[in-house]
């Protein structure tokens, strides 16, 4: 692995030094490896190395952006104790979303198997020194696994992509490196956050002490595999715990492969476990187990009301619900360059197709520039290129199965028929595959009450409604149900602001839509979008219980 010096020069156009470790990225000069890392430190997820290395290379490829799917060997089973495990009668097919081919399955751990690998973590938390070593212990560990990770890349990112609907070219450029620094973070709290000294009389010494919950049960989905799974198990071993992580049936294999990069960093046998199988038997049986301490999940909302109700009967677990969102992007007359504006709102529903929780799916557009901005949006929704995940030039995600990509269509048919106007799309797209792929839909003059303005769909699919007035932008923002994310778009400082603090929202975003790389501002919903919160110092801390200590000296 080379260590290299790079020169670069900040937007504000202070020279710094910047000390890197590359992981052999084939293809890639000077220019590209600091481009690349300045993507990731400063685009938003949602538009980001695409946007920015396609004004640099033609198409925007490196070496990475395709791969021959029958060449990724796949390891199936569970994870337990340090050993993969492929045990159980039952089995669930893989199929790949961007041709439909069946090409591995898995095998479902029942609760018998729950209850072993819940046990074998429990034990592996009692009797290993995770917990117990000095933090700056776990810190290095956790530093080394995110070391392992990014020099995996070549590897990680097509086993990503081949069950899922990440491009290869986006699962190189941004989930394995965002894998990394969510690990490489939160290692960094390990030991900064402990407990506190409380003030007390002179005769006694009050303190609070922080300790973790034990065994963290973690159900990821799989629209993110490795980043949500990442996102759930690196806060809580940088807290000390063990965890039991279950990724989706669809997409179970990259977790596997965490697993063994963190058993190879240094985190002992037992401590990071992973189990597959369906919500329904295996998913429950996790939550339910008596030695989990707390459920985090990321999915839909009718699960995580599930999920809530199984762990206040078996024991009042505290839980971190992500759920879904109906995310509005607000766009007012005042907002500056609007080419930019069409292209950050259209991809905030077209990235991934889609299938993200805060997908920015209702557009509400001052009246004075809806049609022109309108307008671009259907000419940047009209140059996206469906296809493979393992193809090159693919800039249109495949949907992750036919019945959800026919679950969309029917939604768009019905919106259409109760009274929107279809500007482009509400059909399935053309593809060099026969994967279930739906091409980027605007629906224009929806009510708030038109199914497409009102239910998450979780595909390429935007609903536009204009507005005069800020007022009327805040009650058509305000969702009975979701509150996760928004954008505003404006020039005015002052309004943004007001727009801010009215939004019923856990994020909102100005002038862009999506994240940073910078982990430190969390993220998690309002209402029926969630409870508890990923990333930031909240995430860490919410995998910490406080024990309260009085101590009398003369006692």
């Amino acid at each position: 692995m080379a260590r290299t010096i790079f020169l670069s020069r900040t937007a504000s156009g202070r020279a710094r030094m910047m000390q890197r470790k590359t992981a052999g990225y084939r293809g890639e000069n000077a220019h590209d490896v600091l481009n690349r890392q300045f993507c990731q430190r400063n685009m938003p997820a949602l538009w980001s190395y695409d946007e920015a290395m396609s004004t640099h290379r033609p198409g925007g490829l490196t070496h990475m952006d395709r791969f021959d799917p029958a060449s990724i060997g796949i390891r199936s089973g569970h994870f337990i104790g340090g050993e993969l495990i492929d045990a159980g009668a039952a089995r669930i097919d893989v199929s790949r979303p961007s041709d439909g081919v069946v090409y591995a399955s898995v095998p479902i751990a029942d609760e018998a198997m729950i209850d072993y690998a819940v046990q074998n973590a429990y034990n592996a938390f009692r009797k290993s020194d995770w917990a117990r070593r000095a933090p700056r212990e776990r810190a290095r560990v956790l530093r080394k696994f995110a070391d392992l990770v990014a020099a995996d890349a070549a590897h990680l990112a097509p086993l990503e992509a081949l069950g899922s609907t990440r491009p290869v070219r986006d699962a190189y450029n941004w989930d394995v490196p965002f894998t990394a620094e969510s690990l490489r973070f939160y290692a960094e709290f390990a030991d900064k956050i402990g407990g506190d000294v409380a003030a007390t009389d002179h005769r006694h010494l009050g303190m609070t002490i922080a300790e973790p919950y034990g065994v963290i049960g973690a159900i990821a989905p799989w629209n993110f595999p490795l980043v949500m799974g990442i996102w759930k198990t690196a806060p809580a071993l940088a807290a000390g715990n063990a965890v039991v992580l279950k990724p989706s049936e669809m997409t179970p294999f990259s977790a596997l492969r965490l697993a063994e990069l963190a058993l190879e960093a240094g985190v002992p046998p037992g401590i990071f476990n992973v189990v597959q199988g369906d919500g329904r038997i295996t998913g429950d049986a996790l939550v339910r187990h008596p030695r989990i301490g707390k459920v985090t999940f990321t999915g839909s909302t009718r699960t995580g009301a599930a999920i809530m109700a199984a762990c206040a009967e078996t024991g009042t677990k505290p839980v971190t619900l992500e759920l879904g969102g109906k995310s509005p992007q607000i766009v007012f007359a005042d907002a500056t360059r609007i080419d930019d504006v069409a292209r950050r709102i259209a991809g905030a529903i077209t990235g991934n197709a889609g299938q993200v929780c805060v997908a920015g799916s209702r557009l509400l557009v001052q009246r004075a520039v809806a049609d022109e901005l309108i307008e671009r949006i259907a000419k940047v929704f009209g140059e996206l290129k469906a296809g493979p995940t393992w193809a090159a030039g693919t800039t249109l995600s495949p949907i992750i199965s036919e019945p959800q990509a026919q679950r969309i269509d029917g939604i768009v048919q019905r919106s259409i028929a109760n009274g929107a106007t279809l500007r482009c799309g509400g059909a399935r797209a053309d593809a060099a595959t026969p994967g279930a792929f739906y091409s980027p839909t605007l629906l224009c003059d929806v009510t708030p009450e038109n199914e497409a303005a009102r239910s998450e769909i979780f595909g390429p699919v935007l609903t536009a409604q204009v507005f005069d007035t800020e007022e009327e932008a805040l009650e058509l923002a305000s969702h009975p149900e979701y509150g996760l994310a928004a954008g505003v778009h404006t020039a005015d400082i002052g309004r943004a602001l007001r727009m801010v603090r009215g939004i019923e929202a856990g994020t909102v975003w100005v002038n862009r839509y999506g994240r940073t790389s910078d982990f430190v501002i969390p993220t998690g919903g309002y209402k029926r979008s969630g409870i508890g919160k990923d990333l930031g110092r909240q995430a860490y801390e919410a995998n910490l219980r406080f024990k309260s200590v009085l101590i009398d000296s003369e006692g």
